[in-house]
């Protein structure tokens, strides 16, 4: 064997390497989460969820949606610095995170289960 065709060889099993990890990337971006529907249809129904980045509650709520949580109508509620409160969660008369405000004008502090969402709202879950 040559030192070109194995070179040649190289190559090409490093250019197919790298196509499958593009596909399986894109793929994986791609791919729509479990909850997107649901997420998008509280937007839809008016429901906002106030929170704070570093309130682990509001985390734990997030992670519940998985991906999907990128659709959530979700409003942050902290200052960068953590030590107050932005003006649209003021005005919104937050006290405590995580808090869910509905249309009908309801409002839940602290996590909800997405099946308490889904029954507050009429949202399907998947």
């Amino acid at each position: 064997m040559t030192k070109e065709f194995k070179n040649g060889i190289i190559l090409v099993i490093g250019l197919v390497t790298a196509a499958a990890l593009l596909y399986f990337f894109i793929y994986a971006i791609q791919r729509p989460g479990q909850y997107d529907e649901f997420a998008k249809c509280l937007k839809e129904k008016n429901v906002i969820f106030y929170g704070a980045f570093w309130c682990p509650h509001c985390q734990d709520q997030k992670k519940a949606f998985g991906s999907s949580a990128k659709y959530l109508p979700y409003v942050e509620c902290s200052t960068a610095d953590s030590r107050n409160q932005l003006q649209v969660c003021k005005d919104a008369g937050i006290k405590a995170y995580p808090t869910w405000k509905f249309a009908d004008g309801s409002v839940a502090e602290g996590d909800l289960t997405l099946e308490k969402l889904a029954e507050k709202t009429g949202c399907a879950l998947p």
